[in-house]
């Protein structure tokens, strides 16, 4: 089956923000249909190298074929993005230039059918995007309390009607598609009210408890500080609130020098920045791409740069210094210094 032509979201702007450049090493922590990893392996060239991460495993063997030209350039692994840190330890892809996350779901998950993504498409309520998951949203509607499904669609949908439309749920369980769960949640809220489908954000907040897809983007953030090179670029792009605000709160806390809480008298929590926000305000598509691909109407992106901080700086020179022969005193020397900026920057 010929899947529908998938358009990659502020594309231009996210391979401009990475800073891509010939000869660079990056990771795309979200393939999808592989708009991203196409453009940064072809920006790149010669001598870049992709390192492509996917929870799905269609994603990453849909792509074999269409990245082999670039040969051994390009590493494409199906696995969580949560565990960036240690996938980037395994493979010896370290430091990094540039590190994407397109949070969004790939148009060709959400026109399956059969992956119960879309409440506009008869399917079982599956929502895995990787099938090896066990729990599934048909799980979740049919086996949580009302009280904790409420919580779950308030929380992660952030609807206004949870309450009324987990009472629904349960009142007609057992729910096993997807067209009925959206019927149901119509006839909750009492028909579509707007531009907006009623069962849009319950869809999401099931969506996002079956991957558990909060947790793993604060986990993987965090790693990506640690794995990114000296003066790399992390971009992130984000559909909804939620994870904009993990985010934006992320970023901002690995920029500040101080983290202690408000009223603190004195700084004790020794905290140093690791990122400088980059984008002072969000990032959002022009309205010409809007038009032309109206699922990127939601997005947001987000970009910051590693920095090094005092500490770090010391150790690297002290590494540096541990394993080359030099005369006393050559550390001071400022083309051992320049030498050592070569090594450890990304640029």
């Amino acid at each position: 089956m010929v899947q529908p032509a998938h358009i990659p979201v502020m594309l231009e702007e996210a391979i401009d923000e990475l800073r891509v450049q010939p000869g660079g090493r990056y990771v795309d922590c979200t393939l999808g249909a592989g708009g991203h990893a196409a453009s940064i392996l072809s920006r790149s060239q010669p001598g870049g190298q992709l390192l492509g991460i996917d929870a799905d495993p269609t994603a990453v063997q849909n792509l074999k074929t269409r990245m082999e030209r670039y040969g051994d350039s390009v590493l494409l692994i199906n696995d969580n993005f949560s565990n960036l840190e240690s996938i980037c330890y395994r493979y010896d892809f370290l430091p990094v230039h540039g590190i994407l996350f397109d949070l969004g779901l790939a148009s060709f998950q959400v026109d399956n059918a059969e992956r119960g993504f879309s409440f506009q498409k008869d399917a079982p309520l599956d929502m895995r995007v990787n099938p090896l998951q066990e729990t599934t949203a048909a799980d979740i509607v049919n086996s949580y309390p009302e009280a904790e499904l409420a919580d779950l669609i308030w929380t992660y949908g952030e609807e206004p009607a949870s309450r009324r439309i987990a009472h629904y749920i349960v009142a007609e369980r057992p729910v096993y598609t997807s067209t009925e769960l959206a019927g149901i949640i119509e006839r909750a809220v009492g028909g579509r009210h707007g531009k907006i489908h009623p069962a849009t954000r319950t869809f999401q907040a099931l969506r996002i408890v079956v991957n558990d897809e909060l947790d793993h983007l604060q986990l993987a953030l965090q790693q990506a500080v640690k794995v990114l090179g000296f003066e790399g670029r992390l971009v992130v792009i984000s559909y909804h609130s939620l994870e904009d605000r993990i985010v934006k709160q992320f970023m901002r806390r690995e920029a500040s020098g101080c983290i202690c809480p408000p009223g603190t008298p004195s700084c004790i929590c020794g905290h140093t920045p690791t990122l400088k926000v980059i984008t002072k305000k969000v990032v959002v598509p022009t309205r010409a791409e809007i038009r032309a691909n109206p699922r990127s109407r939601s997005a947001k992106m987000r970009v910051a740069e590693r920095v090094v901080n005092d500490d770090e700086h010391t150790g690297l020179i002290e590494r540096l210094c541990e394993s080359v022969e030099m005369k006393e005193n050559a550390w001071r020397q400022p083309t051992l210094l320049k030498k050592i900026r070569r090594l450890f920057l990304t640029v």
